[in-house]
């Protein structure tokens, strides 16, 4: 006689179909919800390609031009789609070309499941025709890895990934699959992962830590709010723009954070870090209560750990318990996702308005408008300056674009200066600093905010690292705008090099091709400026053409960027010359 639970069990058993592992693959992206992938074909993925072609009507497959790009592209596709964003490549230099762009989501907590083809199992460890220990290789840029030998193990693994990649702190996961058991077969049956043992993903939040926080808040005279990409990652756009405008607290960001918060909001007093604004670096020393929000202490944020914030009270609001307390000490921690943490403390903090601290960081825009901004966005050289480049993109997409910057002095100014009313606008490599990182983001952001307008702000090095995703936006016809700031320098370091290396110009001056002729070469359209009255219709060109458009925009060589926070400083240090 059956018992009632042998009768249960037989009630809600999955229905199987007999299928080789590389469709179940394929069936389990499509379980996912992803209709979208990026990718590179070679030997030992061969096999989930061929499925792949079955399945072409609802699993859009992107040819990137480097296993590198087809990173980018997810992390692109993922920051402005709020999804998992995947990429697909075959083994040896396929998944060791993904290297760069899984460590690049790894540090910017960007959700990404990358999926690696291997040698068949009985090859594993035999220095196999490309193979490599791409496990061994990614552990530490990973949020977990794994690797399959056997067709019965994909579904249960793939569901674990996109569930780890997703939840809590986003990250990427890389998935190596061996060829055997890509062709081996499997009876398919497909469950979402709604949990891992020990895998905490969201800490639970003590109401303790919320009333002593709201305390601190309570008591503050001169508060100030960092807040950082956790904002946009736990979509806590609206719990923080109803905390600051209650509690009436200036509030300034980090690079990642930078859209989460429109820029013409009152209390958004602008960048903290290196090349900041003025006035929040300044006060960070000044404020006696420092509420960190989805933010994690980077170095290029604190400066010298020795000198930074010792007068303040410091409330670090994370989802991650391995941030509290790692750089910056923290008075109170409370953990838990922003939005609902937010939430949970918007009734406990009364209403304030901080006025008059508030002037104090006015006070220091108008100094450093004076003395830095001012030059920069109306330059009255003959040369035209980055600056004055975005001013006239904030004019003629009134800061509802999402801009793309690579890594140098136009990501900084790209930063600085870009306007947003939106949030998942700013989209840049930001703990990694990678260059060639912009071209193919900018083309997964375009795909995954199809109905934005999408611009990337690429420097002349940085641009030739990854400039053969060109073939990868002709093929696609992905409308995504190029402006590349061309002052034929690795602009950055020359900067330091000047600064504090006495000018000693060491491989840093760049002799670049003919940027627009290679454009055209793909058959995209194609413009370089050289003068300051062809800029504004140049501009207004590129943004109101409807497919993608490519303008090279000649620079001053030798412009710096300022303000300045010297490696090693106080952020009370920075220099404004």
């Amino acid at each position: 006689m059956e018992t009632q639970t042998q009768t249960i069990k037989k009630e809600t058993k999955v229905s199987t179909e007999r299928m080789k592992g590389a469709e179940a693959v394929i069936r389990c992206l499509l379980a996912e919800g992803v209709d979208l992938i990026y990718g590179y074909p070679g030997g030992a993925i061969m096999p989930v390609y061929d499925e792949l072609y079955k399945y072409q009507e609802q699993l859009h497959h992107v040819l990137t031009r480097h296993e590198q790009g087809a990173t980018h592209a997810a992390q692109g596709y993922a920051r402005t789609s709020g999804k998992v964003g995947v990429a697909i490549a075959t083994s040896g230099p396929g998944a060791t070309n993904f290297v760069t762009g899984i460590a690049d989501a790894q540090i910017d907590s960007t959700p990404m499941v990358c999926i690696t083809g291997q040698v068949g199992s009985h090859l594993l460890g035999s220095d196999a025709f490309q193979e490599t220990d791409i496990i061994g290789i990614s552990t530490p840029i990973t949020k977990w890895n794994h690797q399959i030998t056997k067709a019965e193990d994909i579904p249960a693994v793939l569901a674990k990934a996109f569930y780890i990649a997703r939840s809590g702190r986003p990250g990427p996961v890389l998935i190596d699959i061996t060829k055997d058991a890509q062709f081996g077969e499997l009876d398919f049956a497909y469950e979402k992962c709604k949990g891992v043992r020990s895998y905490i993903p969201v800490p639970q939040t003590d109401l303790h830590s919320l009333e002593a926080a709201a305390k601190l808040i309570n008591n503050a005279k001169k508060p100030m709010v960092i807040f950082g990409q956790g904002i946009i990652l736990g979509e806590a756009e609206e719990e923080l723009k109803k905390f600051i405008e209650k509690t009436g607290i200036p509030s300034a960001w980090t690079i990642l954070g930078l859209s989460a918060l429109p820029t013409a909001h009152t209390l958004n007093v602008g960048m903290v870090g290196m090349h900041g604004n003025y006035g929040p670096n300044k006060l960070t020393n000044e404020c006696d209560v420092l509420l960190a929000i989805g933010m994690r202490f980077d170095d290029r944020v604190t400066g010298d750990l020795e000198r930074y914030a010792k007068q303040a009270k410091v409330i670090h609001f994370e989802i991650d318990p391995a941030e509290v307390n790692k750089n910056v000490k923290a008075d109170v921690a409370v953990m838990g996702n922003v939005k609902n943490t937010l939430a949970q403390i918007l009734p406990m903090v009364k209403p304030n308005t901080h006025e008059s601290w508030l002037q104090e960081f006015r006070n220091y825009d108008t100094i450093e408008y004076d003395k830095v901004i001012k030059d920069e966005l109306y330059p009255n050289e003959e040369g035209l300056s980055m600056g004055e480049v975005l001013r006239r993109i904030n004019e003629e997409t009134k800061g509802d674009a999402v801009i793309v910057s690579d890594v140098g002095q136009h990501q900084m100014i790209a930063c600085r200066y870009a306007e947003f009313t939106k949030t998942k606008s700013n989209i840049t490599s930001g703990g990694l600093g990678t260059m060639g990182f912009a071209l193919p983001a900018a083309i997964g952001a375009k795909m995954g905010a199809p109905d934005r307008e999408v611009v990337a702000i690429i420097g002349d090095g940085g641009y030739q690292m990854t400039i053969q995703e060109l073939g990868t936006i002709y093929q696609t016809k992905v409308p995504v705008k190029i402006v590349v700031l061309n002052n034929e320098f690795l602009g950055m370091v020359r900067q330091w090099q000047q600064l504090f290396f006495d000018k000693r110009y060491a491989s840093t001056e760049m002799v670049n091709p003919d940027f627009v002729k290679i454009a055209e070469g793909y058959h995209i359209q194609s413009k370089r400026v050289t003068r300051r009255e062809d800029l504004q219709e140049s501009i207004k060109e590129m943004i109101a053409c409807k497919d993608s458009y490519f303008l090279e925009v000649c620079v001053e060589k030798e412009n710096n960027i300022f303000p300045m926070v010297p490696t090693g400083a106080s952020v009370s240090d920075i220099r404004l010359e």
